[in-house]
């Protein structure tokens, strides 16, 4: 229990959360991207907790927001043989020996997803970076070690999940993925979707909250409510890319992260 105690901490400190003391190394969180350090009072790092405490991302969780938009998959898209393959393996298969779009002849590999075929909890996120091309992976960079951060803290462990992108093929320079780029790739989303089930689905950045919900609509107005695809609770957050850029959005990442976990206590 002391080692689960201690892994929030580190999260808080990586989230921007309050001032914590780990194995007697001080550190003043929001400052160690570049401000000055001061050295904080002694916190001591908490023994084991009882046996009755809650789980530690609990603590100030914010409340389950009201409910957003309601989409359901598009009924066309989805051709005979893509509704046949009927496991992940099958339509990873398929992602790889095809081209649907301009993007996938410049490809290295193509990167359909992994994860629990049981999953529960469903991330999608924008497209493949370079390390992801190179691997055939998802979110295997920078980013991808804080997603697997994150996941741990909310008690989730990568393996558990399933964690794919809108498209499955790196577009160049790491740009977003174009209208015809995604219309071309989603149906295999939905297929994937379809096939596992999830309780919950998180959507990584505007890219894929756009896609899934089919607005226009900025992240800040889709965040902060619960969304429906398919009946399916959604809930957008940034993508773990953005909050290496900008360290001020962990924090709502964080409450966006925790009001997900909820919804698969539900």
């Amino acid at each position: 229990m002391a080692g689960e105690w201690e892994r929030y901490l580190r999260q808080q400190i990586e989230l921007g959360g309050a001032e914590v003391l780990l194995q007697s190394e001080w550190r003043r969180v929001g400052e160690s991207e570049g401000g000055r350090a001061t050295t904080p009072e002694p916190v001591p790092l908490p023994s084991a907790p009882p046996p009755d405490r809650p789980s530690a991302w609990r603590k100030g969780c914010p409340p389950i927001p009201g409910a957003g938009l309601a989409v359901e998959s598009p009924s066309h898209g989805l051709d005979d043989e893509l509704v046949a393959l009927d496991t992940l393996e099958k339509v990873a298969d398929r992602i790889r020996r095809t081209h649907c779009c301009a993007l996938c002849p410049n490809r290295t590999n193509a990167v359909p997803g992994e994860g629990n075929p049981q999953a529960k909890l469903f991330l999608v996120g924008e497209g493949p970076g370079a390390t992801e091309d190179a691997q055939g992976r998802p979110f295997v960079g920078q980013a991808g070690n804080l997603l697997n951060g994150i996941l741990e803290a909310i008690e989730v462990p990568r393996d558990t999940a399933y964690i794919t992108n809108i498209v499955k093929c790196r577009p160049p320079q790491n740009r977003k993925p174009l209208p015809d780029e995604i219309a071309s790739c989603i149906p295999y989303l939905h297929r994937q979707i379809e096939i596992v089930q999830p309780k919950v689905i998180l959507a990584l950045g505007s890219t894929a909250a756009e896609a899934m919900l089919g607005v226009r609509k900025s992240l800040g107005e889709l965040r902060g409510k619960v969304h429906t695809y398919n009946g399916i609770p959604l809930v957008v957050t940034y993508h773990p890319a953005a909050l290496l850029r900008n360290p001020n959005w962990k924090k709502p990442t964080w409450d966006d992260v925790r009001i997900a976990r909820q919804l698969l206590d539900r």
